[in-house]
């Protein structure tokens, strides 16, 4: 307004003052005309010229004065305008000023405000700091006792309980990575009652803490059986059989894992978990379809399954075999490994369960599974069929007739050490049922395979199931015997057996293998190197054999006394009445008494003392007087029947 008020003002005295001018000019246009009138053409009276002049004066005065009322007008009225714009800015500057002011206390008291926060966020932020670097600090075991010795479990208890979720997780989360390291953490964090602060409320939390809170009663209870107990009576279990339900796979993920750790301790423990209904809430993971659930899931059935016939039973009757079954079409490897392990935790029970893990139509796919890429698959693959195929004959028919015997020596020959453990056990267990799947085994050149391993595994309990297996295929008769010994695999067994440095088991399962194989072989090439250097307990067998077969067999007879067997079973010294002495008498019975008194120990000296102790029995008298025939004839008749 007061802009408009001024350009107003402007513009009327710009009008003014023009017409002002223009009155101004005529004036003196006139002056000029009457003037030239005066002194050119015409030459009017003077008093004319004066009222002229009069009146043109009296005509500028009254414009004049005009104006200045005008003038005066307008003045007044843009004093009046003006003031009014004046009141009206000063008002406008009044509000301004307040409404600054206003602004300026509202962000004074903003300042203060995130002043005030600013502290409670940076307290917020050091809590969080803390735990994170914590957990961080737990990943590494060289800090534990450092973390430990600090009271590092008191500082984080109070965490679990704070208001904000992301430390509430973040402590739990070190709780279990600390609980993970050993039993004397996890029993630490037990008796400071860590678990009830940190299962309350834990259906209101969200997946993050749920998970963190799974974590830590899965490490707390792999340790031991007893800090399994614990967590199963401070309302673990049931925590975990309520995650088991979560929408969440993460969280389920995490229960069925957690769930597997407890019951894979004892019967009891995993008896526990079946009656709170764990068996069905597992056989849902297998139908989930996130990998890594179907994977925890049999891990954790397997878990179960594998400490009774009722466990398994109870976990067949939920269906889970058929869901196994079909996991194995999967092509993620973990998920086939796991879900071989449940199958073979089942299977190895009883014939019927056997029988019923069969029935989902496992094999041929089983024996395809050990040529896996992946090792441990094949591994888990030759257990399963070593669990089935040790129960009957006709289970281990069943494996026979598809190609499991080839199957297994294959795995035998590509693989070292523990992956070729079971399909070993497994080729025992086939050949121990009858001696036609024996002769089967030795036609599929098994006994190279084993021979091979013994050559080359040092690892005791490796020989020991092998030297076992040998035991089972040469067990049966002297043609399964003689396939071992012409392996040259005796000599093997029993420099295993003498070696002092042979694990008890290696050296019992040695004994065991070459009493089958001795009381069966009928082989004298293998047999008569066994006669030196042989502790009496395994001589005893080798002399058995010879006992039986030197009666009868005239070349043995020629081949025991050139090969130094006589001259060597003469030098025992067997107690009366004993097995050994027994046999020893039968082989003597075998040869000539002057053959068994000449190979006897001491014979030859024995001659040179009967020599020296020899008495002449006639007196030789040397007459060089009397003629020869004189001598001959007061000889004796006895010394020519002597000489005779």
């Amino acid at each position: 307004m007061n802009d408009i008020g001024e350009a107003g003002v402007m513009d009327i005295q710009l009008k003014t003052e023009k017409e002002v001018s223009e009155d101004t000019l005529y004036f003196s246009k006139a002056v000029e005309k009457l003037a030239e009138g005066l002194l050119g053409i015409c030459q009017p009276p003077l008093e004319q010229v004066k009222n002229e002049l009069f009146e043109l004066t009296s005509k500028q005065e009254a414009l004049l004065a005009q104006m200045q009322l005008e003038n005066k007008k307008i003045h007044e009225t843009f004093e009046d305008i003006d003031l009014n714009d004046m009141k009206r800015a000063l008002r406008l500057q009044q509000i301004k000023q307040k409404e600054a002011l206003n602004k300026e206390q509202q962000r004074e008291q903003e300042l203060r405000r995130e002043q005030e926060l600013i502290v409670f966020d940076q307290y917020q932020k050091a809590r969080l700091l803390f735990v994170q670097s914590i957990a961080d600090l737990s990943s590494k075991p060289n800090n534990i006792d450092c973390l430990e010795a600090a009271g590092v479990i008191d500082l984080l208890r109070p965490l679990l309980m704070d208001t904000v979720p992301s430390i509430q997780h973040m402590a739990a989360f070190a709780f279990g990575k600390l609980a993970n390291h050993n039993s004397r953490l996890a029993h630490a964090i037990v008796r400071r009652d860590i678990l009830s602060h940190l299962l309350k409320n834990i259906d209101k939390q969200n997946k993050f803490y749920k998970k963190a809170a799974l974590f830590v009663l899965r490490a707390i209870a792999k340790h031991s059986p007893e800090l399994a107990l614990i967590v199963v009576d401070h309302d673990g279990l049931e925590t975990i059989i309520e995650c088991l339900e979560d929408f969440d796979p993460e969280v389920k993920e995490a229960a069925a894992w957690a769930l597997g750790y407890i019951a894979r301790h004892n019967k009891s423990l995993a008896q526990t978990a079946v009656d709170a209904g764990a068996a069905s809430l597992l056989v849902l993971c297998l139908q989930e379809p996130e990998l890594y659930i179907k994977q925890i899931g049999a891990s954790a059935i397997s878990d179960i399954s594998k400490h009774s016939i009722e466990l398994a039973q109870a976990v067949v009757d939920t269906g889970a075999v058929a869901f196994l079954a079909k996991t194995l079409a999967n092509p993620d490897a973990k998920a086939k490994r796991q879900a071989l392990l449940a199958l073979s935790s089942i299977a190895k029970h009883s014939t019927e369960l056997a029988e019923a893990v069969i029935e989902a139509e496992i094999f041929p796919d089983v024996l395809v599974h050990m040529a896996h890429p992946d090792e441990n698959v094949g591994r888990v693959a030759a257990i399963l069929t070593r669990e089935i195929c040790k129960h009957t004959l006709e289970l281990a028919q069943l494996a026979t007739n598809i190609g499991g015997i080839a199957a297994l020596i294959e795995l035998i020959n590509v693989s070292k050490s523990a992956t070729r453990l079971p399909a070993i056990m497994a080729l025992g267990y086939i050949a121990g049922h009858s001696d036609q799947l024996a002769v089967a085994v030795i036609g599929s050149k098994g006994i190279v395979q084993l021979t091979i391993v013994l050559q080359e595994e040092t690892e005791d309990h490796i020989l020991a199931v092998t030297v076992w297996a040998i035991g089972q295929i040469g067990k049966h008769t002297p043609e399964h015997a003689k396939a071992i010994a012409a392996a040259n695999i005796l000599p093997k067994l029993l420099k295993l057996y003498s070696d002092s440095k042979s694990s008890e088991d290696l050296r019992a399962k040695c004994n065991t293998t070459l009493k089958q194989v001795l009381q069966k072989c009928m082989y004298i090439e293998a047999l008569e190197p066994l006669l030196h250097d042989v502790p009496l307990n395994i001589l005893k067998y080798v002399l058995g054999q010879f006992s039986k077969i030197l009666p009868h067999d005239a070349k043995a007879r020629r081949l025991f006394v050139t090969s130094g067997g006589l001259k060597k079973v003469q030098e025992i010294q067997a107690e009366p009445g004993t097995a050994l002495s027994e046999y020893i008498t039968i082989i003597n019975c075998c040869f000539p008494e002057e053959i068994v008194r000449y190979y006897s120990p001491g014979y030859p000296d024995s001659l040179l003392e009967a020599v020296e102790q020899y008495q002449p029995k006639c007196l030789f008298v040397f007459d060089h007087k009397s003629s020869s025939e004189h001598m001959d004839s007061s000889l004796p008749t006895s010394f020519y029947n002597d000489e005779g």
